[in-house]
């Protein structure tokens, strides 16, 4: 087997690939040679080169079911998932509403779910199967004070990609990805200005914040044939992770 991430004629669902780390992971794949197809609650004006778009709730069942049959009309097949929608506001978990932490969970970790049990059931048909790639967090690995109900989910998403990974073989592999903090057009208005990010990126051990298609070429490599043998996997994509609180504690103390 020759080594190359080529994907052409691989038909890509890229959820929340739109803007942000799933711009930036549909644009990899459009790179690789793949027909992209992302979905968003919202419709785009110009969708993405290379790209179409589709608008689709992926917290509804009936609308993920129409989203990928449309797309399986459209392109007579579907290769390769990634769920990349989600997200959560700060919010402290003995202030958050109930509803809130229901939204949380079912946009984090049910809407994958969801959208994972409609592609298998079209991958199991093909001869060449599918993969599928769920976007998770580093907020999965360690304490996510303010965004808890996230983090729960997203361990819950490692969870269920090692479950079904072993389920849906050997037709259908899937990973996850655990993703650090990413630059994005919005960075410096969440985190509250430039010199806040700087700040931050000074903490991550490569010096820096992913630019979201490094995200994508970890993804490309997991639906590939690369990664045949990889299944039920979590990949860490986090610049090094977060070193402890202690040790930076240490380095001030000259330690």
């Amino acid at each position: 087997m020759s080594i190359s991430l080529d994907l052409p004629g691989r038909v890509v669902l890229v959820t929340g690939g739109s803007q942000g780390v799933g711009a930036g992971i549909a644009a990899r794949f459009v790179a690789a040679g793949a027909d992209v197809v992302t979905c968003a609650r919202s419709a785009v004006a110009a969708p993405a080169p290379g790209t179409t778009h589709r608008q689709c709730d992926v917290r509804d069942a009936d609308a993920v079911a129409a989203l990928v049959e449309s797309i399986v009309r459209s392109h007579g097949r579907l290769d390769v998932l990634v769920n990349n929608a989600g997200g959560a506001p700060y919010a402290l978990a003995a202030e958050a509403s109930p509803r809130l932490h229901d939204k949380i969970l079912g946009l984090n970790l049910t809407a994958p779910l969801l959208m994972a049990q409609a592609a298998n059931a079209v991958m199991q048909e093909q001869e060449t199967g599918g993969a599928i790639v769920n976007v998770s967090s580093i907020s999965a690995l360690r304490p996510s004070p303010g965004t808890a109900a996230y983090g729960a989910a997203k361990a819950g998403l490692d969870s269920l990609t090692r479950s079904l990974a072993v389920e849906w073989a050997p037709r259908v592999r899937l990973n996850s990805i655990n993703v650090g903090l990413c630059r994005t057009p919005q960075s410096a208005d969440h985190y509250g200005g430039d010199d806040t990010v700087a700040a931050i990126e000074a903490t991550i051990p490569l010096g820096r914040m992913a630019d979201p298609e490094e995200v994508g070429n970890v993804a490309v490599f997991l639906a590939s044939d690369l990664a045949s043998y990889v299944s039920g996997a979590s990949v860490e994509c986090h610049g090094g992770g977060e070193p402890p609180i202690f040790t930076h504690v240490l380095t001030s103390l000259g330690g």
